[in-house]
């Protein structure tokens, strides 16, 4: 399995989507906490599976559980709290909300997933942690679009 990571922020639509056709991705697993905002563009919730399927062939999941807290992004985005202790409140969701064993039974039949968030880059991005921790249990090879 590849387990592709994608932020849809510094991206033109035709890069986003040529991206994931070229890589010939199954599914796009969206972990955005609020994946309706207007400042999402072509990546909003409610467009995006359109198309995906119309432009690259590719399914949409939306998977909440897989979202960081209101609480914890705030605390971050406002500086409440640093990067080091979002990862541990983060990985604190992982464990408690059964994420890895819940990507496992959903996806583990799947050759090629991608998951988004908005993060441009994966370095302070939930998911990063995600996967990270996905690839601790199943094999995998992990590539940050």
């Amino acid at each position: 399995m590849i387990i592709y990571t994608i932020g849809f922020t510094k991206k033109s639509a035709e890069d986003f989507f040529e991206q994931i056709a070229q890589e010939g991705i199954e599914v796009l697993i969206d972990t955005r906490l609020n994946n309706q905002s207007q400042l999402a563009g072509f990546s909003k919730g409610k467009d995006l599976p359109y198309f995906l399927e119309r432009l690259a062939n590719c399914g949409y999941r939306y998977e909440k559980s897989y979202t960081p807290t209101k609480d914890i992004l705030n605390d971050y985005k406002k500086g409440v709290i640093s990067w080091a202790d979002y990862e541990i409140k983060y990985y604190d969701l992982i464990r408690t909300r059964n994420m890895v064993n819940d990507f496992i039974e959903k996806y583990s039949n799947y050759s090629k997933v991608v998951v988004l968030c908005s993060e441009n880059t994966p370095e302070h991005c939930h998911r990063r942690l995600l996967v990270d921790e996905i690839a601790k249990i199943v094999d995998c090879e992990i590539i940050h679009l």
